[in-house]
């Protein structure tokens, strides 16, 4: 398999810098892709090592279309994940101005980031979508639009100006990336790690969802992430992406995705890899009777019951 990275592209995507943060990215090729998918299936044919896309902000929550991406196809499995902090710049042709813009591009997760800013600055200006903010930026050069809600740095790559920098609706806004492989094994637990899945419920009934979370809930698993996707089934059938703390060898979580696989329908693993928004020595402690010890302790028990020797 080629040595190489695939990631949304093009070049001067917040992918690109959050990529590059990775140390191992420094000995790989990085290809731009024009869309998630096409980043995600250039991993599936072989064409690429790994992807690196985004997958959630916090601001607007899952980006669906890496989510739906991993629900739906052929298998594929979360390795890494990286945090950005996300500003944006308004990128224009040099010699514009705030009264010149009329329309406005950008990645549609970007839209609910820098929704406040527009209607106070731009109320009149026309949205339209883009594949990604650097497709944004690439646009506004060829003049297809005024201006792009991008990555500052994006500016000089694509012969822009920033026209305003810092823009941005919520403080601190963070974008989450994942690094998506070929099925493999997990890499071993850090003590700080999240385990990703989607879940198919077999039926619908009242609790069925919480017959989903209480496998997590009574092992003393917390959920980081709990989001709806239709299944395409037709209205009212959902499957549930699940992010939880822990690391599939953990006993507490191998149990709980045991008990997931006996009442769900399908359950799809995405993976067990280390969180990126605490340390190993950060992590939270564990809920009294869920560690790994008292699960084997309690094994040990039953299984003296079993022999009379209790």
């Amino acid at each position: 398999m080629p040595a190489s990275y695939a990631y949304l592209g093009p070049e001067g995507t917040f992918t690109e810098v959050a990529l590059r943060t990775l140390p191992e990215a420094a000995t790989r090729e990085l290809i731009p892709y024009v869309s998630v998918q096409s980043a995600l299936d250039a991993v599936r044919t072989g064409e690429a090592e790994a992807a690196f896309v985004p997958i959630e902000n916090s601001v607007e929550g899952g980006i669906t279309t890496t989510l739906d991406e991993l629900v739906a196809g052929e298998p594929l499995t979360i390795y890494r994940e990286v945090l950005l902090s996300i500003t944006f710049a308004l990128l224009v042709r040099p010699g514009t101005t705030l009264a010149d813009i009329k329309t406005v591009t950008a990645h549609p997760a970007a839209q609910p980031q820098v929704r406040n800013w527009l209607r106070a600055h731009l109320p009149d200006a026309l949205w339209e979508s883009a594949a990604s903010n650097a497709d944004g930026a690439r646009l506004v050069q060829e003049g297809r639009y005024d201006a792009a809600f991008a990555g500052e740095f994006a500016a000089a790559r694509y012969g822009l100006v920033p026209l305003e920098t810092d823009i941005h609706d919520a403080e601190n806004a963070q974008t989450r990336f994942v690094l998506v492989g070929r099925p493999a094994r997990p890499a071993a637990p850090t003590g700080a790690d999240k385990t990703s899945v989607v879940l198919w419920q077999r039926e619908d009934h009242p609790g069925a969802l919480r017959d989903l979370i209480d496998e997590f809930a009574t092992r003393g698993i917390n959920l980081m992430l709990l989001q709806s996707r239709p299944t395409g089934a037709g209205i009212g059938n959902y499957c549930f992406c699940v992010d939880a703390e822990g690391h599939i060898s953990d006993r507490r979580m191998a149990e709980a995705l045991m008990g997931l696989k006996r009442v769900c329908l399908q359950v799809r693993f995405l993976g067990s890899y280390p969180r990126a928004d605490i340390a190993p020595g950060e992590a939270r402690p564990l809920w009294p009777g869920t560690s790994d010890q008292e699960f084997l302790a309690a094994s040990d028990w039953v299984t003296r019951c079993q022999d009379g020797r209790f």
